[in-house]
């Protein structure tokens, strides 16, 4: 009997053990080693010297393009996460209803996700191109214009568009959790709400949200991970052009390390996009939690 107890007791942690090193040879490993390399000179060609304590930080600080990156990471994530949250809610709410053609919107709305990054952003920068965009092309055609706009005439102007695709490419995945989390909800709850008198926005605020809260939690931390490490998009439509004004942090360190050769930089720049993450998604999930508690 005492056998058998300890066997039934480690049972769960062996089925567990292969998950485990995998976790830890792909990926507790290499955050160790680059918090490692982080406080380690490292030459242009790759060779990790000795220990320079914080250079590094103090070197990715002061790179000119810093400020610039670190602003640009700011808006692109509160702008994509923010944006397709709010439209991938909406959109959920109207695919959670029935209608006809619910399971053809559903399969069309996939699309943007399942495919890749790399092809949305090419055709994206096709569609935006002055000379034979097919933006300027249908909207001669409609005579909402007269001529043809320079839809990239600055930096600033660029970025937008990287936001819109981001948003885009976005949406399909809070739509569909959310839609996970909508259909949930038990509909005695609906009816008990409207038995008592409550609107569209009562339900929203005290059946709706409250049940599709953990799905929202899912696909907030997801995409502000998802977003933050985004690299196709950015590198794609602009390759961080003019001067680093539409780079974001994964893309500059990734320019940083393989262009300019700059290794020790971009590897501390890593680290500091790691720590960022981290703590982005504990203040969230503690107030996600604090709410729940209450």
């Amino acid at each position: 009997m005492y056998t058998s107890f300890n066997r039934s007791k480690w049972t769960p942690y062996l089925w567990l053990l292969p998950s485990i090193a995998l976790i830890a040879i792909f990926v507790i490993y290499p955050i160790i080693l680059v918090f490692k390399l982080s406080f380690s000179e490292i030459s242009k060609s790759g060779v990790v010297g000795k220990f320079n304590g914080f250079q590094n930080y103090i070197d990715a600080v002061n790179l000119p393009a810093f400020k610039t990156v670190m602003l640009n990471t700011l808006i692109w994530v509160i702008a994509v996460v923010g944006l397709s949250t709010v439209i991938g809610f909406i959109i959920a709410m109207v695919l959670n209803q029935k209608f006809h053609g619910r399971k053809i919107a559903r399969s069309i709305l996939v699309l943007p996700w399942a495919t890749s990054l790399v092809i949305q952003a090419s055709v994206w920068n096709y569609i935006i191109k002055y000379e034979y965009g097919n933006l300027n092309d249908i909207l001669l055609n409609l005579g909402v214009i007269k001529q043809a706009v320079n839809w990239r005439s600055s930096f600033q102007i660029e970025f937008i568009w990287e936001c819109g695709v981001g948003i885009f490419v976005t949406i399909p995945f809070v739509t569909f959790c959310v839609l996970a989390g909508l259909q949930s909800v038990d509909d005695s709850l609906y009816e008990a709400a409207i038995m008592d008198g409550a609107g569209f926005w009562s339900k929203l605020k005290n059946v709706t949200l409250p049940m599709v809260r953990p799905s929202l939690t899912v696909s907030t931390v997801l995409n502000i991970i998802y977003v933050f490490n985004s690299f196709p998009i950015i590198y794609t439509m602009t390759k961080g052009a003019p001067a680093n004004k539409t780079d974001t942090m994964i893309t500059f360190l990734y320019m940083l390390s393989f262009y300019d050769r700059k290794k020790g930089p971009a590897t501390a720049l890593s680290v500091i996009g790691f720590l960022i993450l981290c703590i982005c998604a504990g203040i969230y999930m503690f107030g996600v939690m604090r709410k729940e508690e209450k």
